[in-house]
């Protein structure tokens, strides 16, 4: 299972947010190259990248910085916030990202995300599918869809999708856990389908949001996840640099 420590960034500034809430903003370091460079040093590989700006915004903002962590690390990074547009993409690629995540676009723009999918491949295109209550949030979580959590990747994953990040708002930030359950669910429900009528790949599922201890990473791994995304629990000391080096090590 890939270990992807998450930065998030505001008015530059590396920042978390608690259930999403950007009133709830506590800023952990003003230079983001600078925890990037830290990952790095212990063995990370991976970093997701958000653009909480651009969620608010609509379009990319913070492509800057991406460009500055790709240009000074050898991290791939995956990029999401407030892509819209065919725009958004092309300078979130040309400023460094290896993958970009679709959230909003993928509920509210399908033909678009669709068209990101076929252009540049599943390997490539992420869908963000972050959720309350098992209903789709969009808009930097500012709003809710009516589309069910499951159904949306199962539609997508029917259309190619292979990577697929879903956060549990409820837990996102609050150190008490992720939602296994629903991760558990996730996976069973989008095990292969391969019959006449039907074919899709398994999805690979990272998982974020609530991670607290060191010993829930080895429970989602058994669990089948591809990946997790941890954020506020290394930011606050819950799970050490040398921890996730040493696991990383041991995979």
């Amino acid at each position: 299972m890939r270990i992807i420590p998450a930065i998030d960034i505001i008015e530059g500034k590396c920042v978390r947010l608690s259930k999403g809430d950007y009133s709830t903003k506590k800023v952990y370091n003003e230079n983001p190259l600078e925890v990037a460079k830290e990952f790095e040093a212990h063995g990370i590989q991976h970093l997701h990248l958000v653009d909480l700006d651009g969620a608010k915004s609509e379009h990319i903002v913070n492509h800057k910085i991406l460009d500055t962590i790709a240009s000074n690390t050898n991290l791939k990074i995956d990029f999401g916030g407030g892509l819209k547009t065919n725009e958004d993409l092309k300078i979130a690629f040309e400023s460094g990202a290896n993958q970009i995540t679709g959230g909003s676009i993928a509920v509210k723009d399908k033909d678009t995300f669709l068209g990101w999918l076929q252009q540049y491949g599943a390997d490539k295109i992420i869908l963000g599918a972050d959720a309350m209550d098992e209903k789709v949030a969009v808009s930097g979580w500012l709003e809710e869809s009516k589309e069910e959590l499951i159904p949306f990747i199962k539609m997508y994953q029917k259309e190619g999708i292979s990577y697929v990040i879903c956060t549990d708002i409820s837990k996102d930030g609050m150190l008490e856990g992720p939602s296994f359950d629903l991760y558990k669910k996730i996976i069973a429900s989008t095990a292969v389908i391969s019959n006449a009528n039907e074919k899709s790949n398994p999805i690979k599922l990272i998982a974020s949001g609530g991670i607290s201890t060191f010993d829930e990473l080895p429970k989602l791994a058994e669990m089948g996840c591809e990946g997790t995304i941890i954020g506020k629990a290394i930011y606050e000391n819950r799970i050490s640099m040398k921890q996730l080096e040493n696991y990383i090590i041991s995979q």
